[in-house]
């Protein structure tokens, strides 16, 4: 366990928590009630990494609408990006299954893998508090999210790219109106193409709003 202990860059002060975190139910099953299968762990897990996502795309994003950060979060908890962590610590190799499930390939499946990453995460919780927990999700999950995995669409760049089309074409936003105090404003924002309104958007921020109005304006020139 010494390995995968530096792989995942944290020391367990209770091993019995990792070896819980990677025993599968098959394995579990098998040992009549001796072994605990990886299943609560897993549960935990889940509602640990979601809100931990969740927690830094809200405070790093603050011009991300719901819908994008909603996206974009799934797209970094989902099993095909647990898998691809799973694979990068070797965990595979560490799962403690029953003959059956061994045999029948389960080491590389990717459901039972990236079960037991979120059943990982939570043993780390469990052993070292939330900030230990919070290391391992940014090192191998929101890492991705940095490196552009999952970057959020740019409305804006995707309508200067699609007026650009036709040379000689110029873009404005126009700030026209804002309401709320100041810490619950929402802006209104009006893009216009050659002095002409092609869209509106309003959001929490200045730039929220172009991306909205950006957005509209695509809708408009796209039909």
């Amino acid at each position: 366990m010494n390995n995968l202990e530096e792989k995942l860059g944290y020391t367990f002060q209770d091993a019995s928590l990792l070896e819980n975190a990677l025993t599968h139910s098959s394995r579990a099953n098998e040992s009549r009630g001796k072994l605990l299968s990886n299943e609560r762990l897993e549960f935990l897990g889940d509602s640990i990494l979601g809100m931990v996502v969740a927690d830094h795309l809200y405070r790093n994003h603050p011009d991300l609408p719901e819908g994008d950060l909603t996206r974009t979060r799934a797209a970094l908890v989902c099993e095909e990006s647990l898998v691809e962590v799973a694979r990068e610590l070797g965990l595979g190799e560490y799962l403690r299954l029953g003959k059956g499930e061994n045999s029948g390939g389960g080491r590389e499946r990717p459901s039972i893998q990236a079960d037991a990453v979120e059943a990982v995460l939570a043993a780390i919780y469990l052993d070292g508090g939330i900030g230990s927990a919070r290391k391992f999700i940014q090192k191998y999950i929101l890492s991705r999210e940095i490196a552009g995995l999952t970057k959020p669409l740019d409305h804006k760049t995707a309508l200067q790219e699609l007026v650009q089309r036709e040379s000689g074409q110029v873009l404005q936003y126009r700030l026209v109106g804002e309401e709320g105090p100041d810490h619950n404003k929402r802006f209104f924002v009006e893009v216009d193409l050659n002095g002409r309104s092609i869209g509106s958007g309003s959001g929490r921020s200045k730039k929220e709003a172009e991306q909205m109005a950006a957005a509209a304006a695509i809708q408009i020139l796209s039909k």
